[in-house]
């Protein structure tokens, strides 16, 4: 019975699956990307070696960073006839240990209570530091302070290592350093803990009272950490004082999927371990998640990566069946970005995809607005994953409240973007002054979406924009039992779906302007892979070239891959945008045909090629053209650009169209000038004198002429 076990266990399982599972007792360092079985072979290894005889299943800790990835794992050991195994997470296995060892530990005293959230701590000690907290502050407070505690940091070394961290925190780091201490304070004179408390309290239960490690150490023996680049100092120091020395311990992890140093994660555990001599290292790179072509653009993007995480970077090697080419999407302004965004959805769904099945990523939390409206008017349910609803912000409903209130003194005619931005900072708001990242820094950006919304909205007044604001409200207060995920990229690890739309592949969003560091940007590069790695099959990324419509342009992410390739990336080549009206138009975004980088500049796109690459100019075909265009602007009394510009005909010179559908290819040629000048364009292409075309276009300049003052009249 035992054999057949084992080998059901081993059943299934792929060659590098299958040398982690029966790897020899010791270090062991599993190497694992996205969609390679990671939990199967952790679980198979564990089953593997219970049936063998090798462990006992009561003697291990498997320790995981959700609640989730623990009861997943237990619920698959026991399928495979490996019950008893204990998973949990850090703080829930140093919570069970510390509550069984209270009495020693606390005097005969149970554990102190658990605050599950430090806001009102955090208030009290900021105002005896001196500080008014209000809600926003108190968690971007909070969240320094659990860095801090999470990294070993003591309130008196605190401000030496945010500096040499390079940390942005919300205050000066005296006024961190000094709510710090207080909070601790507060804290002991409340008779509470906290989580950091927690799992320092764990570590020096065992370091302190040889009783308690001794009971500890004979029940644990053998130990398994899930997603070990997330591990921070404090849960390294609980982990070192389980393992007292002995080596019998197996990691899982990913380097590229490094994303949380924030909080305080370091993948230097995962890099340091699988570097050092002594132990088992297997690499899973069979990829069962996602298409080949997803895995493709995976491994492009992050193979371009630096640092020490890189050093461990997989080569991903797709399993599945081939599927559709991810697409690049380029588009003139978010709204378009959104509202393109949202039509793909609804074609997905309309095709057959579950909306469940479908996720909109993106970079920060802020971005969801836009997406929730689209999705809205699209008709698309959806849900917010990890985060309140954009309307639903308590900054939001205050801001809407300020801006009924504006209504009072509203003066007719006052441009509604100065009223509002008027009404927003009386909550302290202030345009182009954002400040660090964290809660503020979203506050500060929610608050700027309502800006860019009036910015956008060119109907009426203030009183009639709140009323649009309500409506939306309204709209997204909605019930959705099931619907199009809408999740930060950081809320999206762990999960999967099989079409992903990643938003806002653009500078200043994606990568964050607060990468300031060749070790922070490379961390937002590790986003974009995560997100990514997240596809089935249908896979999307797009940036639109300015914020709102006719601002300031911006670049494509330096994370997208701009280079042609066997399979090259499939790029929309057509945009919707609108026009100040509202009424739709559409752009034209294409790939350089030199170097295949996506073009957003104007005169660029209009060349369809990037200006520092090489051009293969006809120069007397683009003297011809300049002959032409000159005499048809005089016949006409135009400037000459009215005609073409210099751009439009260097492209033509370039590209030399033999044909109607070649020509309007070229930006800057519509349907219009396509009837104007067509014929003759491709007569000169052809070779004709120029001198030769300008009758014939001075009869159909004259005819047009004569429509157009006919459509006047009438």
């Amino acid at each position: 019975m035992t054999g057949d076990a084992v080998r059901a266990v081993l059943d299934g399982l792929d060659e590098e699956q299958r040398a982690a599972v029966t790897a020899p007792a010791g270090p062991v360092c599993i190497l694992a990307g996205a969609g390679t079985g990671k939990t199967r072979a952790i679980t198979h290894r564990v089953a593997y070696r219970a049936l063998t005889g090798e462990i006992q299943p009561r003697h291990v800790l498997a320790v995981t960073f959700t609640a989730r990835a623990a009861a997943q794992m237990r619920e698959r050991l026991a399928r495979l006839g490996v019950p008893g195994v204990q998973a949990r997470t850090f703080h829930a296995a140093a919570l069970r240990q510390l509550r069984y060892f209270a009495p020693r530990l606390f005097a005969g005293r149970e554990l102190p209570e658990l605050v599950e959230s430090k806001a009102r701590l955090i208030g009290l000690a900021a105002g005896r530091a001196g500080i008014r907290a209000d809600r926003t502050l108190a968690r971007d407070l909070a969240s320094e302070i659990e860095w801090a505690k999470s990294s070993l940091v003591e309130p008196g070394d605190y401000e030496v290592a945010a500096a040499k961290a390079g940390r942005e925190p919300p205050v000066s780091t005296a006024q961190v350093a000094a709510v710090f201490t207080a909070y601790e304070r507060v804290k002991r004179s409340s008779g509470v803990i906290d989580f950091e408390d927690l799992l320092r309290a764990g570590a020096w239960a065992i370091e302190e009272h040889p009783d308690v490690a001794e009971q500890i150490h004979a029940q644990y023996r053998h130990f398994v950490v899930d997603e070990y680049q997330d591990v921070n100092p404090v849960q390294q120091r609980l982990l070192d004082a389980w393992l007292c020395g002995r080596d019998d311990l197996t990691v899982v992890g990913d380097a590229s999927q490094t994303i949380y140093s924030f909080t305080g994660a370091t993948s230097a555990y995962l890099v340091n371990f699988a570097r050092r001599g002594g132990g088992t290292v297997v690499r899973l790179v069979k990829d069962y998640r996602s298409t080949p072509q997803v895995v493709g653009l995976a491994n492009q993007v992050i193979r371009q990566a630096s640092g020490e995480e890189a050093r461990l970077r997989l080569e991903l090697v797709g399993q599945r069946p081939d599927g559709p080419q991810p697409q690049i999407l380029g588009y003139p302004d978010e709204p378009a970005e959104a509202a393109g965004v949202a039509r793909r959805c609804a074609e997905l769904v309309a095709a057959g995809t579950p909306a469940r099945e479908i996720a909109v990523l993106f970079r920060v939390n802020a971005q969801s607005e836009a997406y929730e409206a689209a999705l809205a008017e699209a008709g698309v349910p959806y849900v917010v994953q990890g985060a309140e609803r954009f309307f639903e912000r308590v900054e939001i409903r205050q801001a809407m409240a300020a801006l009924r209130a504006a209504t009072r003194t509203y003066v007719e005619g006052t441009p509604l973007r100065e009223a509002v931005v008027e009404a927003l900072s009386a909550l302290g708001w202030q345009p182009d002054t954002p400040p660090p990242g964290g809660a503020v820094r979203e506050r500060w950006e929610a608050l700027s979406a309502l800006v860019t919304l009036s910015e956008e909205y060119a109907v009426g007044g203030l009183a009639e924009f709140n009323a649009e604001l309500s409506r939306r409200a309204a709209m997204q207060h909605a019930p959705t039992v099931e619907g199009v995920t809408l999740a930060s990229l950081h809320a999206a690890k762990g999960l999967e779906w099989d079409a992903v739309f990643v938003v806002g592949c653009s500078e200043g969003t994606l990568p964050t302007p607060y990468a300031k560091t060749p070790e922070a940007l490379e961390e937002e590069r590790r986003l974009l892979y995560v997100g990514i790695t997240r596809a089935r099959q249908f896979l999307t990324l797009s940036y639109a070239a300015s914020r709102a419509p006719g601002g300031r342009q911006r670049r494509p992410s330096r994370f997208l891959p701009v280079e042609r390739s066997a399979e090259p990336v499939v790029r929309e080549r057509r945009r919707t945008a609108r026009d100040a009206d509202g009424t739709r138009r559409r752009m034209i975004a294409v790939p350089c045909r030199v170097c295949g980088a996506t073009l957003t500049d104007a005169a660029a796109r209009k060349l369809g090629r990037c200006a520092d690459c090489p051009s293969s100019l006809d120069s007397d075909l683009f003297e011809r053209l300049r002959t032409w265009r000159a005499g048809v602007a005089a016949t006409s009394h135009v400037p000459p650009y009215v005609v073409f510009t210099d751009a439009t005909i260097t492209a033509i010179a370039e590209r030399a169209p033999s044909s109607e559908a070649q020509l309007i290819d070229i930006a800057g040629i519509g349907p219009r000038k396509l009837g104007l000048y067509g014929t003759a364009v491709l007569a000169l292409v052809g070779g004709a004198n120029p001198t030769d075309l300008l009758p014939e276009l001075q009869k159909d300049a004259a005819q047009e002429d004569d429509e157009s003052v006919g459509e006047i009249l009438s």
